[in-house]
């Protein structure tokens, strides 16, 4: 999911909770469904939010493509080959 607005980061991080599920707000994705593996010590994190906006651009543009996305919030150009698609911009 691309989440784009004011103050977006801070939003759904909150939603998400803290990335140490024993610490995350109850109520919060990882405070309900993530846990730490007893064996391990790793934390099993059921979602993944970006935690910066230079960190959202590389994750939206590996998971996305411009098309998938409802408004253009980054540069895109065309390009040509066989058959035309919208790429997002170098």
């Amino acid at each position: 999911m691309v989440y784009h607005g004011e103050d977006a980061i801070k939003k759904i991080r909150e939603i998400v909770g803290s990335t140490n599920p024993e610490e995350a707000n109850p109520v919060s994705i990882r405070g309900k469904y993530g846990r730490i593996n007893s064996k391990t010590k790793v934390f099993e994190n059921v979602i993944h939010a970006s935690d910066s906006e230079q960190s959202a651009e590389k994750e939206i543009k590996l998971w996305f493509t411009p098309d998938q996305l409802a408004e253009t919030i980054y540069p895109v150009t065309t390009e040509k080959s066989t058959s035309e698609r919208i790429v997002w911009k170098h």
